[in-house]
Formats: C-alpha cells, sequence, structure tokens
C-alpha cells in the first residue's frame, strides 16, 4: 500500500518517530481519537487510519467528537465524512458552552476551562468505549507556543507530554503529533479534502491574544533562524534540572552538599 504522497509519508514518519520514542501505541490498543473537526485532529484521525493499515502490530480506532453545544456546529459533516471513510465514530452533545461563563475565574481563559471540561468528558467516554488510549492531535507548534505562555505568562516552566497517564491511572492520554508542524497538518487536510469545522465557540477569535502573539513572535525569529522550532523542540527532550532554580529539583541541603564535594579543601 503506497502513501498518497511525499507529505503522507513523511507524517507518518514523523509518527513513527514519536510512537517508537514515547511508546504511544501498542498491540491491541482501541484508540479513541478526540475529533473535533479542526486541521489537527482530522490529521492524526486520518494518520493513524493510514498506520494501521500497515502496521506489524494490530489496534483500532474510534473517533469521538465531543459537541459544546455552539449553534452552528457542524457534527454532520463530521459524522459523514467519518462514514465514507470507514471510521467508527461517536458523537456527545454537552451544555459545556452554556455552562462556561458561570464557571470562569478571573484570568482564566474561556478555551483553558472548555478544555477541561472537554477532557472529563473524553475520560468517561473513553470508559464507555473500552478504549485503551485516548489520541489528541497537539502537533509541535502547540508544544512549543504552550511553553513560552507557560513562560512568559504562568510563570512556570513546562509544556504537555507527549504521554501523560491521568491522575487516578485509569487513562493514557497520547499527542502522535508531537514532530508534526501545524503547516504540514494544514496542508495534508487539504491534500486529503478532510473539511475543516469550526467549533462556533464566540470566544474563539480573542482566545487567543497571547497566543497569536507568540506564535507571531516565533515566526518572527524563524525567518533569522529556520530552524528555531526544532531547536526549541529539542529543548523539551533536553532539560538540565540541575541549571533551573526550583528547590524541589534542587534542593538547597543536597545542592551544598554538591558544592562541598566539588570545591576542594584549601
Amino acid at each position: 500500500m503506497a502513501y498518497t504522497s511525499e507529505l503522507e509519508a513523511r507524517i507518518v514518519k514523523k509518527v513513527m518517530r514519536a510512537i517508537a520514542e514515547y511508546q504511544l501505541v501498542e498491540d491491541g490498543d482501541r484508540i479513541m481519537v478526540g475529533l473535533s473537526g479542526g486541521k489537527d485532529s482530522w490529521t492524526l484521525m486520518q494518520i493513524l487510519d493510514v498506520m494501521r493499515r500497515r502496521a506489524p502490530i494490530r489496534f483500532s480506532l474510534v473517533a469521538a467528537t465531543v459537541d459544546s453545544g455552539y449553534e452552528g456546529y457542524r457534527e454532520d459533516l463530521i459524522a459523514a465524512t467519518c462514514r465514507e471513510r470507514g471510521w467508527e465514530h461517536r458523537h456527545y452533545r454537552t451544555s459545556i458552552g452554556a455552562t462556561i461563563e458561570d464557571k470562569l475565574e478571573d484570568g482564566e481563559t474561556p478555551c483553558s476551562l472548555c478544555a477541561r471540561f472537554r477532557r472529563g468528558v473524553l475520560y468517561r467516554v473513553a470508559g464507555e468505549l473500552g478504549a485503551t488510549k485516548i489520541a489528541l492531535g497537539h502537533h509541535a507548534d502547540d508544544f512549543i507556543e504552550t511553553l513560552l505562555l507557560n513562560l512568559f505568562f504562568e510563570g512556570s516552566l513546562k509544556a504537555m507530554p507527549a504521554r501523560l497517564v491521568s491522575d487516578n491511572g485509569e487513562h493514557v492520554v497520547i499527542r502522535p503529533l508531537v514532530y508534526v508542524g501545524e503547516s504540514e497538518a494544514r496542508q495534508y487536510c487539504k491534500e486529503r479534502g478532510l473539511p475543516i469545522v469550526s467549533c462556533c465557540c464566540p470566544a474563539c477569535g480573542d482566545l487567543g491574544l497571547k497566543r497569536q502573539r507568540v506564535k507571531r513572535l516565533v515566526a518572527e525569529f524563524e525567518i533569522e533562524h529556520p530552524e528555531i522550532k526544532s531547536s526549541m523542540l529539542k529543548a523539551l527532550g533536553n532539560v538540565a534540572p540541575r541549571h533551573l532554580l526550583d528547590t524541589r529539583l534542587n534542593p538547597p541541603a543536597a545542592l551544598r552538599a554538591r558544592v562541598a564535594a566539588e570545591v576542594p579543601e584549601p
């Protein structure tokens, strides 16, 4: 079975790398893909299906669409596309959109709260469907931008993991597109004729004033330094804890003992 294009082959290679490095997919897995209808989740679903047909191990896919309840959301288009391609698909309509305003705390963005609500629904649905993994469509640009957003605005040095076990240990969240760029996902959706569906949230335009600024900042740096994204992504896997200021990583007592051992007697 040949790939449909050089782009598809390149994306598959990157996803295979992520799967191998982080042990994202195992024999017998039933993977539930969070399919919102955006370019990232469509790319993830299509690529995993391509790989499923070629992989030496067996795993199955089911797409789960969490509908936040906003008027105009084209779940019907998502469902029709899944039927056309022979993909198992489940739709879950919720009232997330209607409850966000009441629950929103000062300084919190609607999207961060919405993401938490949707994740809770996905956890519940994964249990109902017998899914062993929950696959989300975060790509390389998401990892980089999240790192910078936390650094600039939250005072924390973190991004997101490629593989995450939930706090209760019942669910495993995987992000196979960690090495795939946003532009690649956009181009791939266009190439494969996958319809981009908006979530229809009225706050999405504001969602990301900060994220859009970070995106522009990286794009500006990229003009002079084309490899900057690759370098930042590499940095996320090349952490030097001893060179940070977190006393949880470098307890003062241990630090003093280490310094004493390294400094020779006068």
